[in-house]
């Protein structure tokens, strides 16, 4: 991937828009460029979807949880556990992870009664030993776009493997 592309990424990712006139505008890369290179990128799969970013808040789902979750292991229960812990309603991030947890999830919820089902939900899983979970007071940062997070000098290296 070359620059043009990775600065066509970063500028959706800034200004939240895949439009080519607004991206065109903003890196001064032509907008038929643009248009093409971000046709390329659906078609090669690094784009994969026309994200509408929602505010949770303006809906009512204004609590996070964060969950620690320990369970039993045995052969691929990862994929069987994470399966059953990314099904349960409000949890939109399961992570499987390295070290004394097995998995980390977060969950977007309105009220204390969806927490409630949410713990009760992840009881019920038969693999799972033990949860902690923490509820989030302030969201010092919530970047939707892990490009945003990276410099343009740091991105073509990475992509230039680098």
């Amino acid at each position: 991937m070359d620059e043009r592309s990775i600065r066509i990424l970063q500028a959706a990712a800034a200004l939240g828009t895949g439009s080519p006139d607004e991206i065109a505008a903003y890196t001064e890369i032509p907008k038929s460029t643009v248009h093409y290179r971000i046709t390329k990128l659906k078609e090669d799969g690094t784009l994969t979807n026309d994200l509408f970013d929602v505010d949770l808040t303006e809906l009512g789902i204004e609590i996070t949880i964060i969950s620690e979750i320990i369970a039993e292991y045995d052969e691929q229960y990862h994929k069987r556990v994470g399966e059953k812990l990314a099904d349960i309603e409000g949890v939109n991030q399961v992570y499987f992870t390295m070290g004394d947890t097995d998995f980390i999830a977060i969950a977007h919820l309105a009220d204390r009664e969806m927490v409630h089902r949410l713990i009760s939900d992840y009881e019920r899983i038969d693999e799972v030993v033990r949860t902690s979970s923490q509820f989030v007071v302030e969201t010092i940062k919530d970047e939707p776009n892990p490009l945003n997070d990276f410099t343009l000098e740091t991105l073509i290296d990475i992509t230039n493997g680098g």
